[in-house]
């Protein structure tokens, strides 16, 4: 059963609790999203670090209940 745009939000944000999270259906079937992650956290993180947080998050969920991932991380930008 594929998961909800809204739970996918919800553990990044349990798990990352400073993230700003954008999910978009990449294809409409509720099984392929797009994440990008904005968090002041990830700021002394590389990038690689930055996506085994958000992996971290999401509880061992990739690949099972959650099919496809695409996912950017950023840092909140320095006005």
């Amino acid at each position: 059963m594929p998961m909800a745009a809204a739970d996918i939000e919800a553990l990044i944000k349990s798990g990352i609790p400073d993230a700003t999270v954008t999910i978009t259906d990449l294809a409409g079937d509720g099984d392929h999203y797009a994440a990008h992650v904005v968090a002041e956290s990830f700021r002394p993180m590389t990038r690689v670090a930055r996506q085994r947080a958000v992996y971290a998050a999401l509880g061992g969920r990739m690949g099972g209940e959650l099919h496809a991932l695409q996912l950017t991380t950023a840092v909140p930008t320095l006005d």
